[in-house]
């Protein structure tokens, strides 16, 4: 139903509102005066009733869900309080049998998948760098430059899972157990670094170091997924480059393969995308050891006027 290969644009575009009113109004405003929506008004108020429909069960559903996750937990805290209450009270020594407590329960089933899921993506990530290091060479003798980068163009690392594009990067940070608030987490987005833990912990941060290339800290963001996750939109200051990884030191992804969608690029108008397209020729080239586009027309030049001039001599010309 969801589609959140357009949550960072739209957060974006959120983030330049002051609340839901303006945001609504720009949206509507968009259909009127780029599409034919309101050609048919019954038509169109039946299409956003009905997408009304749709998110308002959505939303009557997980707040079925959080209703049901308090009444567990009243449940809970009652049983455990008549049980202190219980054994204050008596005076014998009989033992008093232990209610099962529904929410110790459910935060170590959380705690053991987020850890097996943790595991599973440092045994993935292990054995990619195992066959990046066994790989041969190709017939001009370069081997690959890293592992394979994600559908959208990141890496899943143990402790955190990244994508981008080439304005800003994703990261979502898998916390240990779900129920978390913002209140509980230390979250600290700078221009260079960033960091990650849980208030109180043991252990030192989820996630921390130095970023890869510098960032806007003012116009990146972060927010809590689910009460489990956090996700970090980290807006580039060069907006021309991919990044290799996140942090420095972790992993790094093969930026020759990387390929962002050709619908994207199509949104592009023709200056824009012939100068994503050369910026991206040009990355594959340096990563490679070759020419970039504008060394290769120097090139081009310099030999068209070598044949030119036979006559002169050029084999102690510096050529920078």
């Amino acid at each position: 139903m969801a589609d959140e290969r357009f949550d960072s644009m739209l957060l974006a575009i959120a983030q330049q509102h002051r609340g839901i009113d303006p945001l609504l109004d720009t949206f509507f405003s968009f259909l009127s005066r780029k599409t034919d929506f309101f050609a048919h008004p019954d038509m169109a108020k039946e299409a956003v009733d009905k997408a009304m429909g749709r998110y308002l069960a959505v939303a009557r559903e997980k707040e079925a869900q959080l209703e049901k996750r308090r009444r567990l937990e009243a449940e809970a805290a009652a049983a455990k309080q008549q049980q202190q209450s219980a054994a204050a009270a008596s005076s014998s020594s009989s033992k008093v049998e232990e209610l099962p407590d529904d929410d110790e329960e459910l935060a170590a089933m959380e705690l053991a998948k987020a850890k097996a899921e943790a595991e599973q993506r440092a045994a993935a990530l292990a054995a990619q760098q195992k066959a990046l290091a066994e790989a041969p060479a190709d017939e001009d003798g370069n081997k690959p430059k890293g592992v394979a980068p994600n559908a959208a163009n990141g890496c899943a690392y143990a402790n955190y899972i990244w994508t981008q594009t080439l304005q800003e990067v994703e990261v979502k940070v898998p916390l240990p157990k779900g129920g978390f608030k913002t209140k509980m987490l230390s979250v600290d987005i700078q221009n260079g670094k960033i960091s990650v833990a849980v208030k109180g912990a043991e252990g030192g941060p989820l996630v921390a170091g130095d970023l890869y290339a510098r960032i806007k800290a003012d116009d990146s963001m972060w927010t809590l997924e689910d009460g489990n996750t956090v996700v970090m939109h980290l807006v580039k200051v060069n907006q021309m480059e991919w990044w290799k990884t996140v942090i420095v030191g972790d992993a790094e992804i093969d930026l020759q393969k990387v390929a962002p969608e050709n619908s994207k690029l199509d949104d592009l108008d023709g200056d824009t995308r012939q100068t994503v397209e050369k910026m991206m020729y040009d990355q594959r080239q340096k990563a490679m050891g070759l020419p970039t586009s504008d060394e290769q027309k120097k090139q081009d030049i310099l030999k068209k006027f070598m044949a030119a001039h036979p006559e002169m001599d050029f084999s102690k010309a510096k050529i920078c």
